[in-house]
């Protein structure tokens, strides 16, 4: 109830507002002063016993095609009789047990570790449904659960063109090992072989897909990433037979060396996930090909003897 002008009463009286119809009616003369309004008020509703006056759900958790409820199901809160739950039906739901539970904990478990990577959503959602497939052969029983959900991530984040090295994987996979991490993907890739009865693909890693990321933790300005995107580039051309995460943390080294901010190497050693000696022995390899694989527009000013010479 509320008080407005009535223009057949000639005054403000009291008005009725029919949510169902939008109308706001005259109480006195029945007068419709306004039609089809919006109701700005919140559009929840609680069924809670003992609710305040701000009630912020609306609806239930998102849906999940992954799950064989789709995420829809019910689940009876715990608590004393009559206020916040029914506490024997819970029991009862419990005693009955949840198929999916694990499934759902799993699903769980790899959001937490693609957010702490901050991994788009399809990478995420890529990574559940390689999960999903292997729970559909029973095939994760007894197997570290954590491990399994990392190396789902690694190969989600191959397969979108995103790729992540090893050891950053390890860094979020809550314990699990480098090497567990590796056995888990090899299971995987085996166990899904033998579903879809040839290889799974997995994309191509090429040392352009890390240097963008790395470059940013480095703190390189737009001119230097551009250089060292080119160098790669360039540098395919050779038959440089080492990984592509060694390659780029070596090319990142030897572009920094032409700065007037040198970088140590223990620095870009930190920023890549590389072992120094391993992108010493990437550099040795380059260093030879630098005046061809360096872009030339990057080498105006600079001066290619200031790159230090890679010890026999």
């Amino acid at each position: 109830m509320g008080d407005s002008y009535c223009s057949d009463c000639k005054r403000n009286t009291e008005v009725v507002l029919d949510h169902a119809a939008g109308d706001t009616v005259c109480s006195e003369c029945g007068l419709v002063l306004e039609s089809r309004s919006i109701d700005e008020t919140s559009e929840w509703r609680t069924f809670a016993d003992e609710s305040g006056d701000h009630d912020p759900n609306r609806v239930g958790g998102p849906v999940n095609p992954l799950l064989g409820d789709v995420g829809l199901s019910t689940v009876i809160s715990k608590g004393p009789n009559g206020s916040n739950g029914d506490s024997s039906l819970a029991r009862l739901q419990n005693r009955g047990g949840d198929p999916e539970r694990a499934l759902v904990m799993a699903f769980k478990a790899i959001a937490n570790m693609a957010d702490r990577l901050s991994l788009v959503s399809t990478i995420k959602d890529r990574a559940s449904e390689i999960y999903k497939r292997l729970e559909d052969q029973k095939c994760t029983r007894g197997r570290n659960l954590d491990a399994l959900g990392a190396a789902c991530i690694y190969i989600a984040c191959r397969q979108e063109g995103k790729a992540r090295t090893v050891k950053e994987i390890c860094s979020i996979a809550n314990g699990a090992t480098k090497k567990e991490i590796g056995r888990a993907k090899e299971f995987i890739v085996k166990q899904l072989k033998v579903e879809m009865g040839e290889s799974m693909e997995m994309g191509t890693i090429h040392a352009g897909d890390y240097l963008r990321r790395f470059c940013s933790n480095i703190g390189m300005n737009h001119e230097e990433i551009k250089a060292v995107q080119e160098t790669v580039k360039k540098s395919e051309e050779f038959d440089i037979r080492r990984s592509p995460i060694s390659i780029a943390a070596a090319i990142i080294y030897m572009l920094t060396q032409l700065t007037d901010s040198k970088k140590p190497l223990r620095d870009i050693s930190i920023a890549t996930t590389v072992a120094e000696g391993t992108i010493k022995n990437a550099y040795k390899d380059l260093y030879p090909h630098s005046s061809k694989i360096i872009p030339e527009w990057y080498l105006k000013d600079k001066d290619l003897k200031s790159l230090c010479s890679p010890k026999a």
